[in-house]
């Protein structure tokens, strides 16, 4: 109560209602407030020395509340893993997409390649370069066949 005025009249304890203001005051005057007469003291408490026993329903209580938050994550988890599986079997399928692209991208390269290799131009000019020419006739020999069809004869 930092803010209480200086003159203050005071009120007998039989009045009800309001009260008047003396005139002879200067009209400043204030009733009494409610609670006037109480004071509050701020003790300070040491509880320093206090020690907290343990309620053993309060520990099952807890155990109880951590039992429910893993089952419900483990549900959750169930609930939660087609979907989980889903987006990474698409993310698996799109690179496997991907590769399969570019495994054919490099298959035409290669058979373009493989192309420009075989060509008959190609071939002709590697082999005058290293002096190869179509046998003539006396130099092709033809292998006898057996009828019955053994190729090689162990003895």
């Amino acid at each position: 109560m930092a803010t209480l005025p200086k003159v203050r009249l005071d009120t007998p304890t039989h009045a009800r209602g309001p009260v008047a203001v003396h005139p002879s005051v200067g009209g400043n005057g204030l009733r009494a407030l409610p609670q006037d007469d109480v004071f509050f003291f701020c003790k300070k408490i040491d509880n320093s020395r206090l020690v907290r026993e343990p309620d053993p329903k309060a520990t099952r209580a807890g155990w109880n509340i951590i039992g429910a938050a893993c089952l419900a994550v483990f549900a959750l988890a169930l609930v939660m893993a087609p979907k989980v599986a889903g987006t990474m079997e698409g993310y698996k399928l799109e690179s496997l997409r991907s590769e399969e692209q570019r495994l054919l991208d490099e298959r035409r390269a290669l058979d373009l390649q493989e192309a420009q290799l075989l060509s008959p131009e190609r071939l002709e000019k590697l082999a005058k370069g290293q002096n190869l020419v179509t046998p003539s006739s006396n130099q092709v020999f033809h292998l006898e066949t057996r009828p019955d069809g053994a190729v090689a004869m162990a003895k």
